[in-house]
């Protein structure tokens, strides 16, 4: 033990004996269990994302031609531009299971990516608090804010470097020593999945800057770090900076998420990911739920708050307030720090554990997840209901390749995947659009401001929409000088006179 201003530094000691086998007893897979049947539940039967189909095509070109996408090659609207792919590498996870077997792989690829995060945040929160009780709870609290990512999404693969950076972190928080040598290449590979790594870094930086503070505010606690720690936070955080620079687009890559950050202002603004969350929503009672009971338990609850539980709280809080995309990251940050606060629930008692009890319980959740598994075939159909393929396959079958069509922002990714002979207007690649004035073109013809105007200025023959609740396709309908040459209820193609 060593002293520094006055407060003992020393590794934490856990607040409740750890059952030997730790979260492999019969009660710990049994309360794993209930976490992967709520988490598949909210995984929904669908792979009907907008984005993945692009991102497909991406890691098709990769593999096959042996060449990253470094210019736009899928519209005529900003073809040549040049453009930073950051999620190549989850790109090619994401194919390599599509190859493996088509939409049927695809749903369950990321059904298990899904239910090891949710198993890991449950994981994460037991080795803070030594609580299994605490941590499915607050688990169970981390899926409902996590679903709004749930999907096949490339940017799990962020959340799930995250979480591993969480674990070398609350390892470095209780014990005062961790395998530090691991955050470099978790920011290494973390660069080259997903543009999120800038959240890493300020967690990083949170945990790390709460350390060269010391004294006590109330309830709120801080630790100077030792000599010798201060030394490897230190190297470590120099380590990382060149570890970002490791990817197939230098430092463009690197200044990306800055760039989407204070440049591409049109989409974060209109994005519906990058909105603020909503309370009048299910999922904003669930947010509002969830800081209540953390400002209830703050103020009623025994333990003490560490300066650098503090401190990601507030930013889960803020990320998660401010865009609904960034809920997931929060329900991780603030996952283990919930259960730390929910110390006052009973301690796990192994002697009066019944494994048969639980074998069961654990059977019938597998039982009821293997029952409530879609068939290919329904995952399928339901793509067919809830994306274009009817009228891609009309374009592709009655349009000349190249002609221009001016289509819908979300067809866009499927269009790139299934013919991409025929260019999109735009897509949801939204940046590159967003820099040659196509995106605020297309806001204001959908926003039915000079529609018309906008269409002819990019001398587009065709338009291709949904057939229903859409407002632009309503004023279509009821234009003079085009009509509808194809309609299957889910898209619709229009045909200039």
């Amino acid at each position: 033990m060593s002293s520094v201003a006055g407060i003992a530094i020393t590794p934490e000691a856990p607040e409740t004996a750890a059952p030997a086998g730790r979260i492999w007893c019969p009660f710990h897979v049994t309360l794993a269990a209930t976490i992967t049947l709520i988490a598949f539940f909210f995984c929904g039967q669908s792979i009907a994302d907008p984005d993945i189909w692009w991102h497909l095509k991406d890691a098709q070109i990769l593999v096959q031609q042996h060449h990253w996408v470094r210019a736009d090659q899928f519209s005529y609207t900003v073809t040549g531009t040049p453009w930073v792919n950051s999620e190549w590498l989850s790109e090619l996870v994401f194919y390599g299971i599509w190859r493996l077997g088509g939409v049927a792989a695809l749903f369950f690829g990321f059904v298990a990516i899904v239910e090891s995060l949710m198993i890991l945040i449950l994981l994460l929160a037991y080795r803070a608090s030594d609580s299994i009780k605490a941590s499915a709870l607050a688990a169970a609290a981390s899926v409902l804010l996590a679903v709004v990512n749930f999907g096949p999404r490339t940017i799990l693969f962020g959340w799930a470097c995250l979480l591993a950076l969480m674990f070398v972190l609350w390892k470095l928080m209780r014990t005062g020593d961790a395998p530090l040598w691991t955050v470099p290449l978790i920011f290494l590979l973390w660069v080259n999945l997903h543009g999120s790594w800038l959240i890493g870094l300020v967690v990083f930086g949170i945990v790390v800057g709460s350390g060269f503070l010391s004294g006590t505010w109330g309830k709120v606690v801080a630790e100077r770090w030792t000599p010798s720690q201060r030394r490897k936070l230190l190297l470590t955080a120099a380590a990382i900076v060149p570890a970002l620079f490791v990817n197939p687009y230098g430092y463009k890559g690197v200044f990306y998420p800055f760039d989407l950050a204070f440049r591409q202002k049109l989409n974060v603004e209109h994005v519906v990911e990058w909105a603020s969350v909503n309370f009048h929503e299910p999922r904003g009672k669930v947010v509002c739920g969830l800081l209540l009971a953390l400002f209830l338990l703050a103020l009623a609850g025994r333990r003490k708050w560490k300066l650098s539980e503090v401190g990601l709280v507030t930013f889960a809080m803020y990320m998660s307030l401010t865009y609904v995309r960034f809920l997931f990251p929060a329900a991780i940050l603030i996952a283990p720090i919930l259960a730390r606060q929910l110390d006052f629930m009973p301690a796990y008692n192994r002697s009066a554990d019944k494994p048969w009890v639980n074998a069961f319980f654990t059977a019938a959740v597998l039982a009821v997840i293997i029952c409530r598994w879609p068939a290919t075939k329904k995952i399928n159909e339901d793509l067919a209901k809830k994306m274009p393929l009817g009228g891609v396959h009309y374009l592709q079958t009655h349009i000349a390749p190249g002609e221009r069509v001016f289509n819908h922002y979300m067809f866009g990714g499927w269009m790139i995947w299934s013919q991409p002979s025929i260019p999109t207007f735009v897509d949801s690649r939204t940046d590159i659009f967003e820099y040659k004035g196509v995106l605020a073109d297309y806001l204001d013809a959908i926003g039915l401001k000079n529609s018309l105007a906008d269409v002819d200025k990019y001398h587009a023959k065709y338009i291709f929409f949904p057939s229903k609740d859409d407002p632009f396709t309503y004023f279509m309908r009821h234009t003079t000088g085009w009509h509808v040459i194809f309609d299957d209820g889910v898209s619709c193609v229009f045909e200039r006179n």
